[in-house]
Order: C-alpha cells, then structure tokens, then sequence
C-alpha cells in the first residue's frame, strides 16, 4: 500500500467525521443506486454552453459529475467504519483570448451553471492580460450523443451492506483462526457518473466502477514483541462485486504454492493464507546484502513500474510543469529525440485508457478525447510521453492522447497517467522455467513500502514476500529485503519477460498528484519479470 493510499485510508478509520472533504457528504446506502436524468445533463450542458459562447468564449467544455463512494472498514470482529458519500456539480471550462478559465458549481439550474460559465469566461479573460503563449489547443472531433459503461456483471453499489461486512468479517476470522494476531480488511467502492459536452459538439455520458478489497494481516511474536504483516494480494480493479467471486480461473499458482490473482479475487482464501506467511517472517532468515537476480512477479512490479516510468513521462513533469508528489523527471524532450535507451530490447511498454478490468478504462477522456493504445517504450527505446490537448504541439502530434481527468466536478482536469504496462514477452516462458535460470536470486511478491528522487531517476522498492533462488530453485522464505535502482540501468537489466499466460494487473486507487492535490485510480500489467545484477540492501541492518 502506497504512502497516501495510507494516509487516506487511516482517515476514513478514524471515524465518519474524517472523511476527506473530496469524497463529498455523507448519503444513506440506499441513494448509491440513484442516477441523474439524462434530459436534465443536457439541458444544463447546453445552457453553460450558450452563456459560454454569448461571455466571449472560443470553446467550452462541461463536466457534471455525480461521484459515488462507499467504504467499508473492519478490524478482526468489529466493523470500525461504514462510508456513504456523494458529490455532484458541474465544472466549465473556456477559453477567452486564448487563456484558460475554470469555474464550477453544485446547484442543478440553468441559471447556475451560466452564472458560472460566465465566471469562467471572466476568469480567463483575466488571465489572459497576463499569459505570454495563447493556448493550442489539439482538435478532436464532435461524437454527438454517446455512452459508456464499465462492462461490469454485478453492481457493488447494489449489494446489501450486510452481505459486505459478513464477507469482511468472515475474513477476519478466518485469518485469526489461520495464526493472525490482528487484521483490518476493507472494501472501497466508486461509482463515478460522468457526462461531457463541448462546443466541440460532443455529448458524452459515461457510468464508471471500480472495485478495491484490501487488507493487511499481523502476527506477532509474544516472546520478543516482534511483528510482521502482509497485505492482502487483490488488485484495485475496475470491475464490479464479481470481483469477489474468487473464480479458479482468476487464480495463478506460482512455483512455490503461493496463490496470486487475476480478474477474480478469493478474499478469504488470501487471509488465511496471508496469517500463514506472516507467521513465517517471524522466523525467516534475513537477506545478506549483495547483488541479485530478481524475479518480480506482477504484483510487485506495478508499482516499479508506475514511479520509474508511468510518472517519468508524464510530458508535464517532463516540461517541469508539474513538480508535486516527487518531482518532474529525468526523462527530457532531448532523450525522446535521441531515442534514449530506456530499458533492454525485450522492454516495450505501453499507455491503455481502453484495457478491460482496468481502473483507468473509459471510452472517452475528460476533454471528449476518444482513448487508445499506444507505446511509450518500444524494444527499450524512448519513444513518447503521455499528453493532452493543449500539450500535443510540444511534441508535434496533431491529437491528444486521451488521458485528461479531473478527480471531481469542481477540480479543474489535467494531465494524468494513462495505464502504463510492461508488455508481455513474446516468447513462451512460464515463471517455473525463468527460475530454472537463476542461480542466485530473490524472488518477490507483492508491493511494499518504496522512495525516490525528484526526478525519478534513484529509487528503492520493498516488498510481501520474498523467496530465495539457489541454482535454479526457490529453496526458502527470507525477509528485510528491499532492493535499489537507476531507472535506465535497472530498465536495461531485464533478462526476461514471461509470456502472455502470466499477464496480470496491479494499480492505485489514490494516486496523488497536482497542487491544490487530486487524485486518480490508475492500473498497470506486467507479467512476470527478471532482472538481473540488482543491487539488495537488508532493511533490518543498524549502522549504529
């Protein structure tokens, strides 16, 4: 779990009062199901468009948002928390003398959301007394009258409360009754409805759900009072309570017995799995500092991915527009130019607003860009950054790439991270016989704690569960390992790439960026991934 996903969700923990003013205000269950009248989005869109127009504006976009959010949290027989919130307004955005302006409002009139066109437009116009560069902006076209859902097949807002906290309870005890000392498990549900419109001539209602189950088991050596946990091994997904189902085939067995998952989730079956494995820390030896090979199972490797790549090329961090939440980024416009190498020629890695099952997936971005496909790394070369509309011209691309969001209707949209994923290896290779190669190495599951530098270049990255690998056999649970990296020599340290049959997606829920902050929901594919000559340091090692 992430530093802010942390922080947030020891928030929300606390008690109902310290739900974070974003989330918006408390609901009763029953208003989760509701919706907004189709009719009643356009009307109002059509109305801030026309003031827009009418205040001087050269283009207008409208945003109304109703976001929807439930959580639940528990701590081994109790239920510490239930959380039922709800934010709807509409933001608009102009552009007048070619400046931008943003206003936005939570009352559902006409007259309000053109009072508040009309403030955008007074803003702008504002700014432009000042801005040196009019904004370009990159055209896209009109789609007219569209939509999208997430393909769930079970809507989580429509589970009775109950059924999720016996779920989360039942959880608990199983993990207890496994060797677990204390477990929280919580369940985070979102259901953002979203409706666009331009002057473009786009009209787009999109009903967006994501899903997120985690939990973190401890077992606690009385004798010494020594502790270790492991986090339970779900992804943040974007798909419905199916998730939950625990399928077999969303399970993935690794070599040594380890359950990982797919596209389903057996919670149950993790916590008592998880009591089990925490319980072994406890007597697991400690790693010996050194150079290893590393087998990084996709679980762990999202996160790898999401900091040394996914926000390197970011084009604003990259342009130094963007400098919050560790920095901007090394990778510069020139290296793009001189098609830097990145990573080893097996690395190829791609931005996707379209994957199934993913949190970022969603037909069309918050400025009415249709999303796509396409390659940030390929055969380990620098080939582009992620951009938006009034970013494309940089880099001389004649569209945007679709990946624009804004947290909540009154949040002004920006650039943000599109799935970012390391593609699978072409070659057949399963995970059994990509250890057989190893000689001397650590393999590990799951994500752990992690730090890196302004700009993304020097980083270090823990871990769930880490195996040792002698001569081609994983031959025992060790413990205190963190390992540390140069993006570019660690990138090019890849030796090998499972195929396809072991792609799976890991992600963030909260992951923050901007100022005033935002946050967005973001995944990232792998599959199982080695690295060879890392540098491990033991976490549990005193220099005093």
């Amino acid at each position: 779990m992430q530093r802010r996903d942390f922080l947030t969700l020891s928030g929300l923990s606390l008690g109902g009062l310290m739900v974070p003013s974003f989330f918006g205000t408390a609901i009763a269950v029953e208003q989760l199901q509701s919706t907004l009248d189709i009719g009643l989005k356009k009307r109002l869109a059509d109305a801030a468009l026309a003031a827009a127009k009418q205040s001087g504006a050269t283009y207008c976009d409208v945003r109304i948002g109703r976001y929807l959010r439930q959580f639940v949290i528990t701590r081994e027989d109790k239920v510490q928390n239930v959380v039922n919130t709800e934010s709807t307004g509409v933001g608009i955005r102009v552009i007048v003398n070619g400046a931008w302006g943003f206003a936005a409002t939570n009352q559902l009139s006409s007259q309000s959301v053109a009072q508040a066109a009309q403030q955008a437009a007074a803003i702008a116009r504002a700014n432009s007394r000042t801005q040196t560069a009019p904004v370009q902006l990159a055209a896209t076209p009109g789609v007219g009258e569209v939509s999208w859902r997430t393909p769930i097949k079970k809507n989580a807002m429509e589970v009775p409360l109950k059924e999720k906290v016996d779920l989360l309870l039942g959880v608990n005890a199983s993990a207890i009754n496994a060797g677990a000392d204390f477990v929280n498990s919580m369940l985070f549900l979102v259901n953002e409805q979203k409706y666009f419109a331009s002057t473009d001539g786009s009209y787009i209602d999109q009903d967006v759900h994501r899903i997120w189950a985690p939990m973190t088991v401890t077992a606690i050596d009385k004798a010494s009072g020594k502790f270790r946990t492991r986090d339970g091994l779900s992804s943040p997904m974007g798909l419905g309570y199916e998730y939950l189902d625990g399928a077999a085939s969303g399970k993935v067995l690794t070599p040594n017995g380890v359950t990982n998952y797919g596209m389903s989730y057996d919670m149950q079956e993790d916590a008592i799995a998880a009591a089990r494995q925490a319980r072994a820390k406890l007597s697991a030896p400690s790693v010996k500092p050194g150079k290893y090979d590393l087998v990084l199972d996709p679980s762990h490797t999202w996160l790898t991915i999401h900091e040394s790549i996914g926000h390197p090329l970011e084009l604003d961090r990259v342009l130094g527009y963007e400098a919050n939440y560790a920095g901007t980024s090394f990778a510069t416009l020139d290296k793009r130019e001189q098609r830097f190498q990145y990573g080893s020629d097996r690395v190829t890695v791609f931005a996707d607003k379209t994957q199934p099952g993913s949190l970022g997936a969603v037909a069309y971005d918050d400025e009415g860009v249709k999303t796509k496909r396409w390659d940030l790394i390929a055969g380990g070369k620098l080939v582009d950054y992620q951009t938006i509309r009034d970013q494309a011209h940089i880099l001389g691309k004649s569209e945007s790439d679709g990946c624009c969001y804004a947290d909540s209707w009154s949040s002004v949209q920006f650039q943000r991270m599109a799935n970012v994923s390391l593609a699978a290896g072409k070659d057949k290779l399963s995970v059994a016989d990509m250890i057989k190669d190893v000689e001397d190495g650590i393999y590990i599951i799951g994500d752990g704690s992690f730090s890196i530098d302004q700009q993304r270049y020097n980083a270090q990255f823990g871990g769930q569960l880490f195996y040792e690998i002698k001569k081609g056999e994983i031959t025992r649970q060790i413990e205190d390992v963190a390992y540390q990296i140069r993006t570019p020599e660690f990138w090019n340290a890849c030796a090998a790439i499972c195929d396809e049959s072991d792609y799976r997606l890991g992600g963030s829920f909260f992951d923050g960026k901007g100022q005033p902050g935002q946050v967005s929901a973001v995944s990232h594919g792998s599959s199982t991934a080695r690295f060879n000559g890392i540098n491990v340091i033991n976490t549990a090692r005193s220099l005093g």
